[in-house]
């Protein structure tokens, strides 16, 4: 069989013979955006069990069902990243989880700091995002999203084992590439757009996990910072490495 190159998160087990019903919006994808018809492949996965190539036995505008047949890709885990951020406007919020969920994150945690200035972010559609993200770029995985909170309860209870750096658009700190000497665990913090506040940068230099480190000599907006840093990560201790 050709690789079915469509793919569709599915909230259910898969397996060879394996019959998953396919919701609403997923019908009106298959049938009206890309013109499929029953009999058609789709890939589907779960984040658990792989990638499978199934068939549509049935594709209607109130659902569809889905017939697996074999797994056409290995379940596979994500990079030990997360990424700290501080929300943004909703629309460029969205585009940091996108292309994070891209760039392979392993957990997105919103932070709120001094000069966090957003909306309020709705948990099913940042969900939303983080699946087509995923559906786009050929994960088998989704990373975990939390819902804000204030940064410092989340540097209270931070496991020290895992490094968290902090991207300082002020301060004269090294670059970001020499700050990731060592492969492990790592976390990156993005600050607002604002910047982190004085007593906060201050708060983060003296936590013996965290380190400042710089992306350039020029200030990025918080959404090209986010995923320049991960970038980066990436090709010093992720999968691009």
């Amino acid at each position: 069989m050709d690789r079915a190159k469509i793919r569709l998160y599915v909230n259910a087990p898969l397996g060879a013979g394996q019959a998953v019903g396919l919701d609403r919006a997923q019908a009106h994808y298959l049938m009206n955006v890309m013109r499929r018809a029953s009999g058609d492949a789709v890939a589907l996965f779960n984040g658990a069990d792989g990638e499978w190539h199934a068939s549509l036995a049935e594709l209607g505008r109130k659902g569809a069902v889905a017939l697996c047949n074999h797994m056409q890709a290995p379940q596979a885990g994500l990079p030990d990243i997360w990424l700290l951020f501080a929300p943004i406007k909703k629309a460029r919020t969205e585009f940091i989880v996108e292309k994070a969920v891209e760039l392979g994150v392993a957990r997105l945690l919103p932070v709120m700091t001094r000069y966090t200035n957003t909306e309020r972010l709705r948990d099913e559609r940042v969900t939303a995002h983080i699946i087509e993200a995923a559906e786009q770029c050929g994960a088998t995985a989704l990373p975990v999203f939390e819902m804000p909170q204030k940064l410092d309860k989340v540097l209270k209870g931070w496991d020290a084992s895992r490094r968290l750096v902090f991207c300082d658009e002020r301060g004269a700190a090294p670059m970001l590439a020499e700050v990731l000497d060592t492969p492990g665990p790592w976390a990156i913090l993005i600050g607002p757009e604002g910047g982190f506040a004085p007593e906060e940068a201050e708060s983060l230099r003296s936590l013996p996990f965290c380190a400042p480190a710089s992306l350039g000599p020029r200030i990025l907006r918080a959404d090209t910072a986010a995923l320049a840093a991960l970038a980066i990560w990436q090709s010093k201790l992720g999968d691009w490495a």
